[in-house]
């Protein structure tokens, strides 16, 4: 499938809807956990089991984004779109079947495996033609795109709870969820892949700057520098500790202040939770485009070192305040999503535009590592303290410690970042436009 090219006149604020109807589709992964309680019941599951399918589907974002980066710039979007839709409704499909024959194994292949596949692609799938298309203001243009990954559960979760009241929580009526699902994402998707356009590689932007102008780094050198892996370390401290209040939000704020005067009804920790995914969403694009007029590394300093200082609050005062404890959760879920949406940018500026999109792919294995890692932190330190005999926030005080030490590890590699040293370079950017062109035409 050949990348469709611009035709004159083209507006280029028609690539972030495109974007966004891929995002907010793959972001329904953030709303899991709805379908987690009726899956235990139905299937007897266990709590453990029943996150399979979502901590492989994040596995697999990693994996497939790091290995099929190269393709996605070698085809275009518009595949890559394509791929997307057909492997993520197609999870959503073989997980209606295991649902329904009561397999949970074709669950977590499907929504896991399959449907991860299309994670990965879908996220990356606009990243470099969106940098193409606004050089000027890269960070507020990813922005707009990764906002819809954060805000997907948003539309998902409601939306899949009320099917599942209306079909019934069993295993008949989770099948059906999932296959409408599957149907109804597909059509969604497939308005990106209509609508996707890429810039002519010569000039894609009337007014702006060159997509071509500055250093161009390959992929195959990007791997082999300092500053990739500074970044990949920035990327993994940051999402470790957003999803470290992301994972465990109901419960944490229902035990720091179950011993109060004011506990926390169940009702108002899902509205905590809604509050999580709504920062999560809004910080994607405040964020990454106040990284357009601050810079990069300067709203990297941000996220890691007042996120540290909000996990810190938490940690040491957090309990004597739900006003405090909840304003610091938003801060630091904002710096999560916003984290995600400017690290695009950080490698444009870095690497330049010419396969940025698999430089990327490369590094969202941070994220595959930090899916695994701050959940496993905070689950199994509270596990061992409730062993201990403790309960309310001394479950959590060594968790958040170790968050802010993490943090700090990332602040520093954020210091580490320096420009790409020329022997990475390719010759000249009129070569790596000369190349794009032959692999466009190829």
């Amino acid at each position: 499938m050949s990348p469709p090219i611009a035709p004159p006149g083209w507006s280029r604020w028609l690539v972030p809807p495109a974007a966004l109807s891929v995002h907010l589709s793959i972001g329904q992964a953030y709303a899991w956990s709805v379908f987690k309680p009726p899956l235990e019941s139905a299937l007897d599951l266990s709590g453990t089991q029943s996150a399979l399918p979502f901590q492989l589907g994040i596995v697999m974002l990693g994996l497939s984004a790091a290995f099929g980066g190269t393709l996605v710039e070698r085809n275009g979007p518009r595949w890559a779109m394509t791929v997307a839709l057909c492997c993520f409704s197609s999870g959503f499909l073989l997980s209606a079947l295991g649902a329904a024959t009561e397999q949970y194994w074709l669950i977590v292949f499907g929504y896991g495996f399959v449907g991860g596949i299309g994670l990965g692609i879908g996220y990356i799938s606009p990243v470099s033609t969106l940098i193409k298309w606004f050089p000027d203001r890269p960070g507020m243009a990813t922005g707009i795109a990764i906002m819809g990954f954060g805000g997907g559960a948003l539309i998902a979760s409601p939306w899949s709870a009320q099917m599942l009241e209306s079909f019934g929580s069993d295993s008949s009526g989770i099948a059906l969820a999932f296959l409408v699902h599957g149907l109804t994402y597909a059509v969604f998707m497939l308005l990106g892949v209509l609508l996707v356009r890429v810039p002519r590689t010569e000039k894609p932007v009337a007014s702006g700057p060159s997509a071509y102008e500055g250093v161009q780094v390959s992929a195959r050198n990007a791997v082999r520098t300092p500053q990739f892996w500074c970044l990949w370390i920035i990327l993994c401290m940051n999402v470790t500790a957003g999803i470290g209040i992301l994972e465990k939000a109901a419960p944490m704020i229902t035990d720091f202040f179950a011993d109060t005067s004011t506990p926390v009804s169940a009702s108002a920790a899902a509205g905590f939770v809604a509050l999580l995914s709504a920062a999560n969403m809004a910080g994607r694009i405040v964020w990454s485009s106040t990284s357009d007029l601050v810079g990069r590394k300067n709203i990297y300093r941000l996220y890691l070192g007042a996120g540290a200082l909000m996990y810190a609050l938490i940690a040491w005062v957090g309990d004597s305040s739900k006003p405090l404890f909840i304003v610091c959760a938003l801060v630091i879920l904002s710096f999560y999503g916003g984290g995600f949406a400017t690290i695009p940018a950080y490698l444009k500026d870095l690497f330049g535009t010419y396969q940025v999109g698999a430089i990327h792919g490369r590094l969202l294995t941070a994220w595959s590592t930090a899916g695994v890692l701050g959940p496993l932190i905070v689950n199994w330190i509270a596990d061992r303290q409730e062993e201990a005999g403790k309960s309310g926030e001394a479950l959590y005080g060594l968790s958040l410690i170790i968050m802010i030490g993490l943090l700090a590890v990332g602040f520093v590699a954020n210091e580490l970042v320096r420009p790409v040293h020329a022997r990475h370079h390719i010759p000249a950017p009129k070569e790596a436009a000369d190349v794009h062109e032959r692999q466009q035409s190829a």
